[in-house]
């Protein structure tokens, strides 16, 4: 395949951090610690940021939500790269969150599906062909087909070359076959991988540009070192950091990711695990055990990555 990875001339590539969004008891959101996540995350070289994307939790997003987010962004990374979720269950709100992305400074869009309801491949278009036609920043499709109806591999390579202002996806599938068949057409795009499992073999294949990892908000070590080793897929290092992720991944599947990643960052010392419902008692007890368990694995790969040295 025609190896188009991780080119700088793309407008969107490399690692983005899916970050969460913070709230407080009343749900509003909670600037403070958003501005904590920034701050981690810069910490530890992140320099690109995707917003209200599944991590974000997009469908308890309001549009004041969103402008908060963005402003907080802003102030706490000034010029970083941004994608904005515009993630709704209809046209107008979709359109309205694009305003706000486009008036706060983001770089693309991150559209996905209507949500709820399955849809075919036809009204998939029809909706893709409204936002792209009346959006004022490039869009990348966002296929999440665990949450909304999937965008097949045809239809989505169909609207990439076909609409100008679709620049490419971030598929969240977890299956490398729109991103290899956008590599196979040759069909000039962003192919990013927005699912961390499917990473390690996507970049094996040369067939993305790059990540928007949920994995990397909390653990941007990670997904950085991984990533590093792009150039040396068949390498000890990256066998390695393969295998811790794929633990980590293993733990994150028994949660709603969101809640999982909190309890991580609550840990990790960048923000209190606060959540938009109740959480029974039994998850509680399984979250503390999760984050028993990830002292011990984060032991592990700070060996790992003190053996790179």
């Amino acid at each position: 395949m025609p190896d188009q990875s991780d080119k700088p001339d793309k407008l969107v590539h490399g690692l983005y951090a899916a970050v969460l969004t913070p709230r407080r008891p009343d749900d509003a959101v909670d600037e403070s610690a958003f501005a904590r996540v920034f701050a981690f995350l810069a910490g530890r070289g992140v320099t690109a940021y995707a917003i209200n994307g599944a991590t974000g939790e997009f469908c308890l997003t309001s549009p004041s939500d969103l402008r908060t987010a963005l402003s907080v962004a802003q102030k706490s990374v000034p010029g970083a790269r941004v994608l904005c979720g515009i993630g709704a269950a209809g046209t107008a709100k979709s359109l309205e969150l694009a305003r706000i992305a486009a008036g706060e400074g983001a770089q693309a869009l991150l559209l996905p599906m209507p949500y709820f309801f399955p849809y075919g491949q036809e009204d998939l278009e029809a909706f893709v062909e409204s936002i792209a036609a009346a959006a004022k920043l490039p869009v990348l499709l966002y296929n999440l087909p665990d949450f909304t109806t999937a965008l097949t591999p045809e239809t989505s390579c169909r609207l990439i070359r076909n609409l100008p202002n679709v620049i490419g996806i971030k598929d969240s599938g977890g299956s490398l076959a729109t991103l290899r068949l956008l590599t196979q057409e040759q069909i000039p795009s962003c192919r990013m991988v927005g699912n961390d499992g499917a990473l390690p073999e996507a970049l094996r294949e040369r067939v993305c540009d790059g990540v928007v990892s949920g994995v990397a908000c909390v653990l941007p070590e990670l997904i950085s070192a991984l990533y590093a080793e792009r150039e040396d897929t068949g390498g000890e290092r990256f066998g390695q950091l393969t295998v811790l992720l794929d633990a980590f991944r293993g733990q994150l599947a028994r949660f709603p990711v969101p809640w999982a990643l909190k309890w991580i960052a609550e840990a990790r010392g960048i923000c209190s695990a606060a959540f938009s419902q109740p959480v029974a008692e039994v998850r509680r007890r399984q979250g503390a055990e999760f984050v028993s368990w990830y002292r011990e694995w984060e032991a592990e790969f700070l060996a790992t990555a003190e053996s790179a040295r």
